[in-house]
């Protein structure tokens, strides 16, 4: 009989549940799209409540299909969206306020107080990331001080704080269990990659109650089972990582110096450096990659915060184009951008500028404008973003890049992968298993279970499916990356 596994990915835009079986094939899909509140400017938040009910109700949707499928499943993994915050109560699982998404700018403020006070460098030291609202401890700390009673509750041992990996963990398993991954861990600023534990400074600099913390665990683990009451079947939780570091596993990057760039809601540019956790000198990050029986694994990141959503800004609130494929007949239909560049920072610009305070820019606009040199510029945008990561990624390692593993949805459109690869003047590969994040949670879950034998097992049976050369001079490309270096600095 064929193995198969499960993967919960919880993400931005959707929440799925997917059944690959052992060759990273696709038996079922269920997939919800996910609300987000939007209360002021700059903030972003979900309802934790729906993330769960949709969460079940896909896994229920997948599970319904083939009951032997479902009896052959080895195990499960989950994937999330990261540095998204909730605080909940300790009984019921009943959440004190709204998910303050990885989007929300509302401490930026506070952060800006934490650099004039000189604590940066604690912070980078630590946690290999930037003073930014972008990551969870000044989300946990707004919450904290800005819900009433929250506090006293959460000082009193009454509330817990998670992830979303986190707060489905603990629904799943009928709140038995209070954990988190390594590589979750690490994006809440409060976590020390060096020592591998939470870190006393970082708790007293953000007054955060140590006693609201998940257990940090491996991301290859028995974190639970799911609690049988739900669907009927008592699955084990193998594996667990966000959706960053899953994909980077899924994409087979477990080698230093392989890199890999997800186009999903953002775009995040992830380079394996092995085992010595490099703090970047052009800001980009230093988070975990990776960790396996103990042994950890680091990556540079380069977090940009906008990418898929370009498109569905598009679509959503200009009614540019009616569905988001048709925006690479569009951008073919005229020759060039036509001088126009399109800026995505809606919610601030991420690396390498770091500046919460950005917002969207379309420039360059004239008479002769039409709509399709719009949303050529909206898909050009993320070849620019991508290659703004991709320089310093290379200044920062001192390794020269020559491949790139793109995934995401965004990569179904052939104009955007080829443009990234003139733009970036490297090959682009595109993997044969398209659902790279879900398929590394999946993975992870296999080792544990024993389907597989290790991660380089799962790497190994890695394979391409398109490849994209560049085809354009790169003094022409560099003149584009001009025009988009000067919107950026509008948008700033």
């Amino acid at each position: 009989m064929t193995t198969h596994l499960l993967a919960i990915d919880q993400g931005t835009s959707s929440s799925r549940a997917i059944i690959f079986d052992e060759h990273g094939d696709i038996r079922f899909i269920s997939q919800q799209p996910v609300d987000l509140i939007y209360p002021q400017d700059g903030w972003v938040e979900q309802d934790p409540k729906a993330l769960v009910e949709q969460t079940f109700s896909v896994i229920r949707d997948v599970l319904s299909q083939d009951a032997n499928v479902t009896a052959s499943l080895a195990g499960v993994g989950i994937t999330n969206q990261r540095e998204t915050t909730i605080v909940w109560d300790r009984k019921m699982g009943e959440p004190v306020y709204n998910a303050i998404v990885w989007q929300d700018r509302r401490t930026a403020e506070f952060c800006t107080t934490l650099k004039g006070n000189g604590d940066e460098k604690m912070v980078r030291e630590k946690t290999g990331l930037l003073l930014d609202p972008y990551f969870s401890a000044t989300k946990l700390r707004w919450i904290l001080e800005s819900v009433d009673g929250v506090r006293e509750r959460a000082e009193n041992g009454e509330l817990l704080f998670g992830t979303v990996d986190c707060y489905l963990l603990w629904h799943l398993t009928g709140g038995r269990v209070h954990a988190t991954d390594a590589t979750n861990a690490s994006r809440t600023m409060l976590y020390n990659i060096i020592d591998h534990q939470w870190d006393d400074d970082l708790l007293e600099l953000f007054n955060i109650p140590n006693k609201m913390l998940p257990k940090v665990l491996d991301n290859i683990s028995e974190f639970g089972q799911f609690n049988s009451d739900l669907f009927g079947c008592d699955l084990m939780v193998g594996g667990m990582a966000g959706d960053q570091q899953s994909a980077l596993i899924g994409q087979g990057c477990v080698r230093s110096g392989m890199v890999k760039s997800t186009y999903g809601t953002g775009c995040f540019a992830l380079m394996n450096i092995g085992d010595a956790p490099t703090l970047s000198e052009h800001k980009l990050i230093t988070t975990i990659g990776a960790s396996v029986d103990g042994k950890v694994s680091y990556a540079l990141e380069g977090s940009i915060f906008n990418a898929g959503t370009a498109i569905q800004f598009l679509r959503d609130n200009l009614s540019f184009i009616g569905d988001a494929k048709e925006s690479e007949n569009m951008a073919r239909s005229v020759p060039d951008n036509g001088g126009v560049y399109f800026v995505p920072a809606f919610t601030g610009l991420g690396a390498p500028y770091w500046d919460p305070a950005a917002r969207g820019v379309i420039c360059g606009l004239s008479r002769d404008t039409q709509k399709a040199h719009i949303v050529r510029a909206a898909l050009e945008a993320q070849a620019y973003q991508t290659r703004d990561l991709i320089d310093v990624m290379q200044k920062d390692s001192g390794q020269k890049i020559d491949v790139l593993r793109a995934d995401g949805g965004l990569v179904a459109n052939g104009f955007m992968c080829q443009f990234l690869a003139d733009t970036l003047g490297i090959d682009i590969e595109i993997p044969k298993v398209a659902e790279c994040t879900a398929w590394g949670a999946a993975c992870l879950a296999g080792v544990q279970a024993g389907v597989f034998v290790s991660i380089d097992d799962v790497a190994a049976r890695w394979k391409v499916d398109r490849h994209y050369k560049p085809r354009e001079k790169k003094r022409d490309m560099d003149v584009l990356y001009s025009g988009w270096q000067r919107a950026v600095e509008k948008s700033c």
